[in-house]
């Protein structure tokens, strides 16, 4: 007799919380790997990016969200790019020490060591931070943790049905992941709004990679590596 896999440990869950796990458990290993190593542990973000690509290819096709037909329309598309512009400006301006869990630090920093800018190194990381990070997140803190917290059988729930439960408990987590953790609330509020108010969550992750895409390039404008 088949036996039934719980809900929590669906294909679908599985294939929203494995890409997740991947790219923590390298940040992690990014954090171990000692300075002037044989192994430069800015590039481990490479090597992230690589293999959280490779794993969401692999599960693509049980993103039936990100499909084609739920493409958002101009008016969702402008909306999320507003969003996403406001919460980066935000952002910005939500470092003060009492906004922090921790300490803020640069753990990034792609200069070479003459202190010029290592382009190689800042095109991966933006390419990384603006494309791959917004598909992979959103996956998790909406599409799968916003929505379990509604209902264990998440993919029968209706975004725009989830709850404000479900939006706060989801919203609370992710702030724990992020240093700064006023902004984080900002952003993953502002996130899970488009997905409700929308129904699709191409409208969170364009809100997300837009938001992801501006700090980048101020960022490397400004050389404050300690938001990257």
């Amino acid at each position: 007799m088949k036996t039934a896999i719980p809900p929590g440990l669906s294909t679908a869950a599985l294939a929203r919380c494995i890409p997740f796990a991947l790219f923590m458990a390298l940040l992690m290993l990014r954090g171990s790997l000692p300075d002037g190593g044989a192994l430069d542990p800015r590039w481990v973000y490479g090597l992230s990016v690589l293999i959280v690509g490779g794993a969401l290819l692999w599960f693509w096709k049980d993103y039936g969200e990100l499909a084609r037909q739920n493409l958002p329309d101009l008016q969702q598309t402008l909306w999320s790019v507003g969003v996403g512009l406001a919460v980066f400006g935000l952002w910005i301006q939500l470092d003060a020490p009492w906004m922090q869990l921790g300490e803020a630090t640069a753990s990034f920093v792609p200069l070479d060591a003459q202190g010029r800018l290592d382009w190689p190194l800042i095109a991966m990381r933006w390419v990384g931070a603006a494309l791959l990070v917004p598909v992979m997140e959103e996956l998790f803190w909406r599409s799968f943790l916003m929505r379990w917290i509604a209902h264990p059988q998440f993919e029968r729930v209706d975004p725009r049905q989830a709850g404000l439960r479900a939006i706060v408990l989801s919203t609370f987590v992710f702030m724990l992941a992020h240093t700064l953790w006023l902004a984080a609330i900002v952003a993953g509020l502002a996130y899970a709004w488009l997905y409700v108010r929308s129904g699709k969550l191409w409208t969170a992750v364009i809100a997300h990679a837009v938001t992801n895409g501006a700090l980048g390039l101020w960022v490397i404008k400004t050389g404050r590596w300690e938001f990257w």
